[in-house]
């Protein structure tokens, strides 16, 4: 059964690597897809590849790091299909440096294409849907970098702020019949191999295989699904917990340094947990001093 028949969708950075997956699991459901990537010559080899397999594509090789090739990318899914249902905001880059180290142009470049470019497809993207009263679904693409990451403070906060998005919309969209997640993705790909944070070789992972679950958020079987984020790839699907409060103190009158110096470390100490991407014990305990410093 095609679960997506009779739906247009989009996906940023649909040419390579996990967002060719999005537009190849789209595209098997029954979804016709504007593949979209700066890269003509990938973006049309995933369109013949979607062709082949008798599905419905297009390309479009636009930037998302402008308001007006954002605007121009949603308009051309509407000029070919009539409208859009769904948009996959996939698109990403990396300018890796430790935070003492890294350039305006290194954060601004990263910031432009996770944060702005997703806000200002989905912002276009929702008002298209909202107007043809039709609803749809927008996933966005996070990471498990936004726990912390190093080397990477300009990736970390944007995939930061595209969670903060994704929940913020969801409350604002429900009304016009438009869902909103996200996922974490896991595959190998170009991007993935400019990673350092691991110890050994990170195992191969195919890309491919986060799109059935972004294919099942964008089907009407996800319609109870807004607001939330997962961990896909490989053989999991994961449940990414909205941050909330955890342990809290009420002390009658407010706190003061006394009662904290009394208090703060016996109730608090143990409830510091693994830090970061890859859940690291924590390893503050015995204090962050200038032992180690060479002035």
């Amino acid at each position: 059964m095609n679960r997506l028949d009779g739906k247009a969708a989009v996906v940023t950075g649909g040419g390579r690597g996990i967002g060719r997956g999005h537009c190849l699991q789209l595209a098997a459901a029954g979804a016709k897809v504007i593949v979209n990537d700066m890269d003509e010559e990938v973006a049309e080899t995933v369109v013949t590849e979607i062709r082949a397999a008798g599905g419905i594509a297009e390309s479009g090789v636009v930037g998302i790091d402008s308001r007006a090739g954002a605007e121009a990318l949603i308009a051309r899914c509407i000029e070919h299909f009539g409208h859009i249902d769904i948009l996959v905001n996939n698109a990403g880059n990396l300018r890796d440096r430790t935070f003492l180290r890294m350039t305006d142009e290194e954060f601004d470049a990263v910031w432009t294409v996770h944060v702005k470019g997703t806000f200002w497809c989905s912002q276009a993207a929702a008002l298209a849907m909202r107007d043809s009263g039709r609803g749809g679904s927008i996933v966005n693409t996070t990471s498990g970098a936004h726990f912390g990451s190093f080397g990477q403070t300009n990736y970390a906060a944007a995939k930061g702020a595209i969670a903060s998005m994704t929940y913020t919309w969801a409350l604002e969209l429900a009304r016009f019949g438009i869902r909103v997640n996200a996922i974490g993705p896991t595959g190998t790909t170009r991007m993935s191999d400019t990673f350092a944070g691991g110890a050994s070789p990170l195992p191969y992972i195919d890309p491919t295989l986060n799109g059935a679950l972004v294919a099942f958020l964008c089907s009407d079987l996800a319609a109870g699904v807004s607001g939330q984020i997962f961990g896909s790839g490989g053989e999991r699907v994961s449940h990414m917990v909205q941050p909330h409060y955890g342990k809290t103190l009420i002390r009658e009158g407010g706190w003061t340094i006394d009662a904290l110096v009394e208090h703060f470390s016996r109730q608090f100490a143990g409830e510091f947990g693994p830090l970061g991407m890859l859940g690291e014990p924590y390893p503050f305990y015995g204090g962050v001093t200038t032992e180690h410093v060479t002035p």
